[in-house]
């Protein structure tokens, strides 16, 4: 599909890969960028066939952060106007995090500033053993605009003030000894790495993952009694699908189930 100017989108079956297509200026954000990533989080949110999105760029870096032109233009905002632009943006990211379909960020070269926020609102990060991981923002005066609260669920409390606080900058060993990513694999075999890991998810029920994780991303702000309500509400949803029916089945009968997303 070619209507977007920034991203490149490809569906391969049941897997969706969407590519960061700013390779001459290292996969920079712009506003631009996030209202088309924006647009396609909502397009992908609404095909059922499609059961896993994988998160690339196109070239040597995932993402050197928004561009300085942007944080400029900030600056000359009327104060309420800038709320709400920066507003703007914290919900493409959003569109991207609430998606109900597993994301898997594929991350190589640098993985700076918005760009980690953008990898923080996936689901599952792979890295290259040669990632760099930062946050400078507090460089410029300001915190991280678009996941504070996604760096801090990550990594814990401890660990985000040293990366928010002091803007540290992080080799792809150290960021998988912290969480902030599941997995690091030479640089070659990044790609491969990244597809073997979506292919689990063909032989998943694709309702069940989606609902899933949209609980668990949710019960972080809830009460136990809240989580268990909501566990209920997802087994209601899930009680009349097809693929409950094939699950079981499959499982009684010792079977490979075939998965429908119905």
């Amino acid at each position: 599909m070619d209507k977007y100017k920034n991203w490149l989108l490809e569906i391969d079956g049941h897997l969706a890969r969407v590519s960061l297509n700013r390779p001459e200026s290292n996969n920079d954000l712009t506003v631009e960028t996030l209202v088309e990533l924006r647009d396609i989080s909502q397009y992908l949110g609404n095909q059922r066939d499609i059961w896993s999105v994988m998160l690339k760029s196109e070239g040597r870096h995932f993402s050197s952060g928004m561009q300085l032109d942007v944080f400029s233009e900030w600056l000359h905002q009327p104060d309420r106007n800038l709320l709400e632009f920066v507003r703007d943006q914290q919900r493409c990211m959003d569109a991207l995090a609430e998606l109900a379909k597993p994301t898997i960020a594929v991350i190589r070269g640098f993985c700076i500033g918005g760009g980690l926020l953008m990898a923080l609102c996936c689901d599952f990060r792979i890295a290259s053993d040669r990632t760099i991981f930062q946050l400078p923002e507090i460089k410029l005066g300001i915190p991280p605009l678009w996941g504070t609260y996604r760096v801090t669920q990550t990594v814990g409390p401890a660990v985000a003030k040293e990366m928010v606080l002091l803007g540290k900058r992080y080799r792809a060993s150290e960021a998988l000894g912290i969480g902030l990513v599941h997995q690091i694999v030479a640089g070659d075999e990044l790609d491969a790495a990244a597809e073997r890991f979506a292919a689990q998810f063909r032989t998943l029920p694709p309702l069940s993952v989606g609902l899933t994780k949209m609980m668990m991303d949710r019960v972080v702000d809830l009460t136990r009694e809240e989580s268990q309500e909501l566990e209920l509400d997802i087994l209601e949803k899930l009680s009349h699908s097809q693929d409950l029916s094939i699950a079981i089945e499959s499982y009684t009968r010792k079977t490979q189930p075939e998965f429908i997303g119905r």
